[in-house]
């Protein structure tokens, strides 16, 4: 992903009502369903804990909204995807 025009945040709340900033990544299709790949927005590069977080692109009455991936099967493979994305890209800044 380019970030020649700097990058994308969003602000997104969880299930208990914490509202969050997150990075945006980048958004990849797998199997026909559209998947986005966020880092925390105040991670911290001494702290471990924080991951890339992935979320599914679904459809609510019209609207699309940012799901949590809850098979753990699907959640594996598209995280490859998203990371043999992220190498290949790198591979051909080289």
């Amino acid at each position: 992903m380019s970030d020649q025009y700097g990058s994308d945040f969003i602000s997104v709340t969880d299930d208990d009502g914490n509202e969050f900033e997150l990075e945006h990544l980048d958004t990849i299709e797998y199997n026909g369903e559209m998947y986005m790949a966020f880092l925390p927005a105040d991670m911290d590069e001494n702290n471990e804990d924080y991951g890339m977080i992935i979320l599914k692109v679904v459809q609510e009455n019209g609207e699309d909204i940012l799901a949590t991936v809850d098979d753990d099967s699907e959640l594996e493979a598209v995280y490859n995807t998203f990371m043999e994305q992220l190498f290949s890209d790198d591979e051909a800044e080289e």
